[in-house]
């Protein structure tokens, strides 16, 4: 019984202290707009032209050599 004299208290300050950290965060707009700093990294910078586009797909369409299997 004596240790739930200890345990509530720090219970309450726990949820307490947990009830202010979301609480500003939602204020700060910590929460806000969750969708574009996931989808930012998927961008490219630029934009690739179509030349070099072309080049490296020429370069790609050739058979890989073959490797002796060891």
């Amino acid at each position: 019984m004596s240790v739930l004299y200890v345990a509530l208290p720090v219970a309450i300050l726990l949820g307490g202290a947990a009830l202010i950290a979301c609480l500003y965060c939602i204020r700060t707009g910590q929460y806000d707009e969750m969708e574009s700093s996931s989808m930012r990294i998927l961008i490219d910078d630029q934009p690739i032209a179509k030349e070099e586009l072309s080049q490296s797909n020429a370069e790609t369409s050739e058979p890989l050599p073959k490797r002796p299997i060891s």
